[in-house]
């Protein structure tokens, strides 16, 4: 390493110092999916981000998706997916097929990438522990019949919302030297499981936890104005403005609604980062730049 470069390193260490000294102890829930789970560079540079910051002290927590590794699964057993308001229609076959590509392949493959990285993690589904106490999902649907007076109601099989979640069993993993490593897969009182939106599941983790920051990866650079300029800096009463001004609209709301639940309901900040970047959640956490969208409550 010549001179100049390990100055560059020095430089480095010292700037993340400051956020490594604040946020050791903190409590960091990420939502890993998109791009950065299809990658294999950028797999092994989110592992090596979270086996850091273990080792620094923080406690992360992964929720991690899974929906095109579903889609190929049903594709190539002959079952096309169907999609009605974004949410895919989730059979008992479909479910099967969920729990074996979440709960196993995807969950499994992250928890070997950390530990190929000299991490230490342990693979969950909502499932375990009856970690995720889950409820139906029901959707409303339009209706042109006036005789109709309610909306008309769209049965999508077994996908749930979270009702509840026990933080005993994550209290226990990530106090150790492990990091806990969850597939959004949830059970009903009646033990009937459900695919849950992965996003929808670190916002609850994070808010029962009062996690200091919920990090959202996606496939773009963070919040963007209508000029496509990267916003950062909000706190929710300005990220409801964007809402009503038409700023933030499709794919994008229920991401930024389960960023700002989340705020409300005690994290100290959330983030929406682009998970297409090498260390995208090193350069958000301990730089001064950071690389997204931040969210406060105020």
């Amino acid at each position: 390493m010549d001179q100049n470069r390990a100055s560059e390193t020095a430089r480095i260490l010292i700037e993340a110092l400051p956020y490594i000294q604040r946020f050791s102890g903190a409590t960091v829930v990420i939502k890993y999916g998109g791009n950065a789970m299809e990658n294999e560079d950028l797999k092994n540079s989110f592992a090596r981000d979270i086996v850091l910051m273990k080792a620094v002290g923080m406690h992360p927590v992964i929720v991690h998706g899974g929906g095109p590794q579903i889609g190929d699964l049903l594709k190539r057993l002959g079952k096309e997916s169907t999609f009605v308001q974004g949410m895919r229609v989730t059979d008992s076959e479909t479910m099967d097929v969920v729990q074996m590509v979440l709960g196993g392949l995807v969950n499994k493959e992250i928890v070997n990438l950390i530990h190929r990285n000299g991490g230490r993690a342990i693979g969950l589904t909502g499932k375990d522990g009856e970690l995720i106490l889950a409820r139906k999902m029901v959707l409303h649907g339009k209706t042109d019949d006036p005789a109709l007076k309610a909306p008309e109601i769209i049965d999508i099989g077994h996908v749930g919302e979270v009702q509840g979640i026990d933080v005993r069993v994550l209290n226990m993993v990530s106090g150790s030297d492990f990091i806990p490593v969850i597939a959004p897969i949830g059970v009903d009182e009646n033990g009937i499981s459900y695919n849950i939106n992965a996003d929808l599941v670190a916002g609850k983790v994070a808010e029962v936890l009062q996690a200091e920051k919920l990090i959202l990866l996606t496939n773009i650079s963070g919040l963007q104005d209508k000029s496509g300029n990267t916003l950062t800096g909000l706190n929710a009463e300005k990220v409801q403005a964007l809402i009503d001004d038409g700023t933030i609209y499709g794919g994008m709301l229920p991401k930024i609604a389960c960023a700002l639940e989340a705020v409300r309901g005690g994290v100290h900040s959330a983030h929406i980062i682009d998970g297409r970047v090498p260390h995208a959640v090193l350069l958000e956490i301990l730089t001064n730049q950071g690389i997204g969208t931040l969210i406060t409550r105020k």
